[in-house]
């Protein structure tokens, strides 16, 4: 059985959305030269408010990382409403002997409002066949879910025209066009389940917040300074999947670990930041407002995403444009936030506008928390060889190449992965 006509309300819009943030800007505005990055110093992350120095786990998680937390929903993404009370969820499709007997398929509606104006997003997931309770992947991305597998019984439904805001069916859909991104197969082969939602169908990520009037902002409107912007939002939306998945038998809602590429490397962030459910979070190219330092001026700069993406943020960042060192938080903030949790942070060579050194180094800042809280973070001094994965509890890898998630990306998160979840036996 179908979804009925009400689920097709969905909200996408064009597939290369993703691309628009290496586009906005011209190349002459930016920054590539090292020795212009100019002197910056970064807050101390065990330093609290009041000048007290943390020096227990016992102060971290009653002091300090809450006063980081209200910084960030203060001033950077804005403060989300609580876990919606009235999301619903609907299993409407279940098959035992999928992808050629290796999987068990399902595909659900999370309707966010639980009345039949929805909206709605639409969550695939795969688990290995015969299997229960597998650790899980909950991935964000960027395109209908029929993108990422062959597989025909995925429904495609109506997406969202970024040009003119309109929802329509896509007229010449290729099912399994981004498969090589994810590896499904060999995921499932490893043990793992793995899950898709298209962050557009959350809210439509439209020029000037205009996709606020269709996605989970219509449910929960705001116009303070500090109200929740996109961001905020897809962030919310990816813990409404985890609601879902903590339902499911076939899923181990103790191990779903969250991935997002780019923007949604940052969205991924923040949703594992305020969400400690998610057992761990893999954020790609996630640039700034993501890993990458904000104080550093490389690549896109906070200036950039002020101008070109205030619906991203809360109204409060907007003061931040031209005045990063008054930023009350920095990116190696937001990585402490996921500590003591397993953090890979995934970037590219010839991603210049998302900074990959300044990742690096963000890493190498927030390691104190880490090893605080007795775990392992990046210790190297130097920027690693490319290709060459820094395995820790806090770990870090640049491949060669562009602003992208590669094939060899996924065997790095799955060896990852295995090192701290590997599937019971």
């Amino acid at each position: 059985m179908t979804p009925s006509s009400a689920i097709f309300r969905s909200q996408l819009f064009y597939a290369l959305s993703g691309l628009i943030m290496l586009s906005a800007m011209p190349a002459s505005a930016t920054n590539y030269d090292e020795a212009k990055v100019g002197n910056y110093t970064l807050p101390d992350p065990l330093v609290c408010n009041d000048g007290a120095r943390v020096t227990d786990t016992a102060m971290w998680f009653a002091k300090r990382r809450p006063e980081i937390l209200e910084s960030y929903r203060a001033e950077i993404f804005g403060r989300s409403p609580e876990a919606g009370t009235n999301v619903a969820f609907n299993v409407w499709e279940t098959a035992t002997n999928a992808l050629g007997g290796t999987a068990t398929r399902k595909q659900i509606e999370i309707n966010f409002s639980g009345t039949p104006a929805g909206p709605f997003a639409h969550l695939l997931l795969y688990t290995p066949a015969g299997k229960i309770s597998a650790p899980t992947f909950l991935c964000l991305q960027f395109n209908g879910n029929y993108t990422v597998n062959d597989d025909p019984a995925i429904a495609i439904f109506p997406g969202w025209n970024g040009k003119n805001g309109l929802p329509a069916m896509p007229k010449n859909p290729v099912r399994g066009e981004s498969a090589r991104n994810w590896k499904i197969p060999e995921t499932l082969a490893r043990g793992y389940g793995i899950a898709f939602v298209d962050y557009r169908e959350i809210e439509p990520d439209l020029a000037a917040g205009a996709g606020f009037k269709n996605g989970v902002h219509k449910n929960f409107p705001t116009a303070a300074a500090d109200g929740w912007g996109a961001i905020g939002a897809w962030a919310w939306g990816a813990s409404r999947a985890l609601d879902y998945l903590a339902t499911d038998k076939d899923v181990d809602a103790q191990r779903v670990i969250l991935f997002g590429h780019s923007r949604l490397g940052k969205t991924v962030l923040w949703a594992g930041a305020q969400d400690t459910r998610f057992a761990a979070v893999l954020a790609n190219c996630s640039g700034e407002m993501g890993a990458s330092l904000s104080r550093r001026d490389y690549g896109e700069t906070v200036d950039d995403v002020a101008k070109h993406f205030p619906y991203w943020m809360a109204g409060n960042f907007q003061k931040y444009a031209g005045h990063w060192n008054d930023l009350p938080v920095d990116s190696h903030f937001l990585i402490s936030l996921i500590a003591p949790r397993p953090l890979f942070l995934n970037t590219g060579s010839e991603d210049r506008w998302g900074d990959p050194h300044g990742e690096f180094l963000a890493a190498r800042a927030a390691t104190p928390v880490y090893e605080l809280l007795g775990k392992t973070g990046i210790r190297e001094t130097n920027f690693p060889p490319l290709d060459h994965a820094l395995q820790h509890d806090l770990s870090f890898n640049c491949h060669t190449g562009k602003h992208d998630v590669l094939p060899a990306d996924w065997d790095n998160f799955l060896d990852f992965a295995d090192a701290h979840f590997a599937p019971k036996k």
